[in-house]
């Protein structure tokens, strides 16, 4: 059957078990909007592309299948870029197609044509941080490059891709293309995983650092550490991974970890890394006084990515596979050796870390208003559902959250790792909402975050979405502008003010009424906790704006960056 390749595409879509598209409207992929008119796949408009982005990429995180995302020629591209960016340094899988100009005027410069270095080349945009690119040159190709698009945004390390497609090519003649089918993923080979069980099972100071590749399923990961009774760090995108109340979690190393992880960490004999790069903030900026201390020690690597493998410490053992089947079949291999016990370091574990939560708790019974950021996340943690989840922007929302909000097991973390975009929370967890409709769903965000995406209101109110956004208003950039106090002496280009100088702010409970949401301004302390309760049972999209003084993250780790402010090259 013939038909044209933008009805061929949205049956393929549709054949994929794609649920929804996320997106913008504009000349060059209407004909796509028009095919999706007719189709159960539901297209979910956005304001503005980035938002759009984060919204597939929230989705994605939160459902588990790929996020889809269409956007149209030359700006329509590039306001997404950030978004699909965010969501490739993240591992996320993310399909992004894009109308472009007409074939037939390739060069000539025609509308919203990206060109002046070379012509009509938008794809190149997105070719540093996508696992790969298409140029569609014909209709009869659009099915396979679609097919591959999703075959490599889900197989090995996850990502974004690009499908890139000419205007015209959209309502030429094309024939519907077969279902996609998948092959299996790489599986640790059986002597690699008794090798690292018997390192393991030797060693005297053993500890897993589990990155954010091993997203669900951590039972052989618990089963593993419980049996050798290993201690576990995680990076900043595995919070939740392993409960925070599993009495083996240290909890995050670098920046933001603890004396005792830290400590752990590089004097560990025999380290297994999960799932991670290694990244600046978890690792001290990779400086062996701090963190982690491979100079006597074993490092043990598993990666989907086998770039990753030793990127930024030398491996003894690495692997390749599929990180879930690999700690399944280490865990497999554990059980051949005898259990360990080390009851001291529990104590210590449970010591550290009821320290550090009791600490954070007692900030948290501050009645000062407007409220110190621990009493916002105390009241967060009193008011929701065991089973909510969290999505944060960058910030007090993000690094404190990561450090000491104690996730229930049942609960979810999302936030951007890589990148750490601000403007990533509201949108986001529009899309988490969508993929999980039964669940509350929070966007923890600063008022600068917030500011940075007011198209999420709208694409809330629109799709129904109950997402209850908490803005976190100091009236600032808070934690760059402590930064810049900190070093600098005084904080200039990062505080909100008026043209008299004034602290300023959007009033955002009132920017939600008028887009059709539900506005609480908090004005006491114990009005968040009362307007969260609302929100939650009013299950409707809501804004709840909550004065904050700024205060810096607890920061008991290094982060080189602060050497390079007192003029100390530590290279």
């Amino acid at each position: 059957m013939t038909t044209t390749a933008a009805h061929a595409l949205v049956a393929q879509l549709e054949a994929l078990g794609v649920e929804y598209v996320f997106g913008t409207c504009g000349h060059t992929n209407i004909a796509v909007l028009d095919a999706l008119a007719d189709s159960r796949v539901r297209f979910v408009i956005a304001r503005h592309e980035q938002a759009a982005a984060h919204a597939a990429d929230g989705y994605a995180r939160a459902s588990g299948k790929p996020g889809v995302l269409l956007v149209h020629v030359g700006p329509g591209l590039t306001n997404a870029a950030t978004g699909v960016l965010t969501a490739a340094l993240d591992s996320v899988p993310l399909v992004v197609i894009s109308g472009d100009v007409p074939s037939y005027y390739h060069g000539r410069h025609p509308h919203q044509e990206i060109n002046l270095h070379a012509d009509a080349d938008q794809a190149s945009v997105f070719r540093p941080f996508v696992k790969r690119a298409w140029n569609v040159h014909r209709a009869q190709d659009l099915g396979r490059h679609v097919e591959r698009a999703f075959w490599t945004a889900v197989s090995g390390r996850p990502g974004a891709v690009l499908v890139n497609v000419p205007m015209d090519v959209f309502s030429r003649p094309a024939t519907p293309y077969p279902e996609l089918s998948h092959a299996a993923p790489p599986v640790l080979p059986e002597g690699t995983a008794e090798l690292i069980a018997a390192r393991l099972a030797a060693a005297e100071r053993p500890l897993i650092y589990v990155g954010g590749g091993l997203r669900e399923d951590a039972g052989p990961l618990i089963r593993l550490a419980e049996h050798l009774d290993i201690p576990i760090v995680h990076s900043l995108m595995a919070k939740g991974t392993v409960p925070d109340a599993h009495p083996l979690l240290l909890g995050m190393p670098g920046f933001w970890g603890l004396e005792l992880t830290n400590d752990y960490a590089r004097a560990a004999d025999v380290v297994l890394a999960l799932a991670t790069r290694f990244a600046e903030t978890d690792a001290s900026s990779w400086d062996p006084r701090y963190t982690w201390d491979f100079s006597g020690s074993t490092l043990i690597q598993i990666d989907i990515d086998p770039a990753e493998i030793g990127r930024n410490y030398p491996v003894e053992i690495g692997a390749v596979a599929d990180v879930r089947l690999g700690v399944q079949a280490v865990a497999e291999a554990a059980a051949a050796h005898p259990v360990r016990d080390r009851p001291e370091l529990r104590a210590r574990i449970r010591a550290a870390r009821s320290e550090l939560y009791a600490a954070s708790a007692e900030r948290g019974r501050s009645a000062d208003f407007p409220l110190r950021p621990e009493r916002i996340l105390a009241d967060l943690r009193a008011s929701l559902p065991a089973d909510a989840i969290l999505v944060t922007d960058v910030g007090w929302n993000k690094n404190g959250v990561a450090q000491c909000y104690e996730l229930p097991a049942e609960g979810r973390f999302i936030t951007p790792g890589g990148a750490s975009t601000m403007g990533f929370g509201p949108a986001a967890a529009v899309g988490v909402q969508l993929a999980q409709p039964g669940r509350t769903v929070v966007a923890l965000v600063g008022d600068g975050g917030m500011s940075a995406q007011l198209p999420a209101l709208p694409l809330a109110v629109e799709q129904d979405a109950p997402v209850i956004f908490v803005v976190m208003n100091n009236r600032a950039h808070g934690t760059i502008s402590d930064l810049q106090s900190a070093y600098f002496g005084r904080s200039h280009g990062c505080d909100f003010t008026d043209p008299a100088g004034k602290p300023y702010s959007p009033d955002f409970a009132a920017l939600a009424r008028a887009c059709g949401a539900v506005g609480h301004s908090v004005a006491t302390p114990a009005g968040l906790g009362e307007a969260l309760r609302t929100a939650v049972a009013d299950r409707r999209p809501a804004v709840i704006d909550v004065p904050m003084v700024n205060e810096p993250v607890p920061t008991p780790g290094h982060w080189n960056i602060k050497d390079i402010y007192q003029g100390l090259f530590t290279d």
